[in-house]
């Protein structure tokens, strides 16, 4: 079975890979960011979540384990046995189901504004159920104020616009099927098994996953390393774009990680 998830691809082909996982709510995208510098040093590839931009919408229900098994799919049909790995929230649990579940694939990993576990489970079906019902518009004021701080949307409105208006083009039964598989997750219990090398970032003034779901991933992880990201609220690489990319490049250096 091919795999369903579209991916933009930057950089050099001969270039060791990172993959970049997003948000939910957001495409590829939103690696736009750092994709400049970073596809200097690496073959870049951005995807989509299933349900989400241009990749497929399969009838849910939906868990991580079928999102990070799309991904595995994802790297089959591009014929790349490795790869570096940042995500972002949903970008980020989906890298520690991958870095738990298939070791061998993951060379290094990066985990921003994630969390391990994100209840409570109730509340993310009352917001599927409300996308089903309304559509991603429903929630999306609320998602934007837990995306940037309110500094930040004051004096970069275009910006928090442009995330917004991918916010909505969001398909509402892949964005609710998301919420549902985040209802359902506990990783908590895998996370001792990840063996990457792995960094940790956490915007201080997140609202979605608060710094003290880092800690608790940074626990569990052997080795982990957390860095707080001030001034950033959930898009901490939007927010607050040079030092998430700082801190990608550093950690995702072969030199420098493996001395």
């Amino acid at each position: 079975m091919r795999s369903r998830l579209h991916v933009t691809v930057d950089g050099a082909a001969d270039a060791p890979v990172l993959l970049l996982g997003g948000s939910l709510g957001t495409t590829g995208a939103m690696w736009a960011p750092q994709v400049p510098a970073l596809a200097e040093r690496f073959r870049v590839l951005r995807y989509d979540h299933l349900g989400h931009g241009r990749s497929a919408l399969p009838a849910g229900p939906y868990t991580v384990d079928l999102l990070g098994r799309e991904v595995l799919r994802l790297l089959d049909d591009l014929d790349v046995p490795v790869v570096h790995y940042a995500g972002l929230s949903l970008g980020g649990m989906v890298g520690m189901w991958l870095a738990a579940h298939a070791p061998e694939r993951v060379r290094r990993l990066a985990l921003l504004c994630t969390s391990a576990s994100l209840g409570p489970a109730q509340g993310w079906r009352d917001r599927a159920a409300k996308v089903r019902a309304g559509g991603v518009g429903t929630v999306a004021d609320v998602v934007v104020a837990r995306w940037f701080t309110p500094a930040f949307a004051a004096t970069q409105p275009s910006v928090v616009a442009r995330y917004r208006v991918a916010l909505n083009a969001t398909p509402a039964a892949g964005y609710a099927a998301c919420c549902e598989a985040i209802a359902r997750m506990d990783l908590r219990g895998d996370l001792h098994t990840i063996a990457a090398p792995t960094l940790v970032l956490a915007g201080a003034d997140d609202p979605a996953t608060p710094v003290e779901h880092a800690h608790a991933i940074v626990e569990r992880i052997p080795r982990a390393r957390l860095t707080v990201v001030d001034r950033a609220a959930h898009l901490a690489n939007v927010e607050q774009p040079e030092q998430v990319t700082r801190l990608l490049l550093e950690h995702f250096d072969e030199e420098q990680g493996e001395a």
